[in-house]
């Protein structure tokens, strides 16, 4: 394998890796956006109010998401499979 194929495959994971979490992230920044809006609004200043809505609705987002992801990662999988299968020729 040749650098450029190396830097291809880091290449490759960090955007799978970014495509496959984004989505979670961008939902939980919102959530604690809403959230944090809400406690300033309030004077609501209790800890765990951020931490239970923003599990459960994370938790909800990752059963609504994880077809999308395991197709990402099956894809990427497949690909780095191709390439070794491809060095022992």
């Amino acid at each position: 394998m040749t650098p450029t194929e190396a830097i291809e495959v880091g290449r490759e994971a960090v955007v799978t890796m970014l495509i496959v979490s984004l989505p979670l992230m961008l939902i939980s920044l919102g959530v604690g956006l809403l959230i944090s809006l809400f406690q300033a609004l309030t004077q609501l200043q209790e800890q765990t109010l951020t931490f239970v809505p923003k599990l459960v609705i994370i938790f909800g987002a990752l059963i609504f998401l994880a077809p999308f992801m395991l197709r990402h990662l099956t894809t990427f999988f497949e690909g780095i499979a191709d390439k070794i299968i491809g060095l022992g020729t």
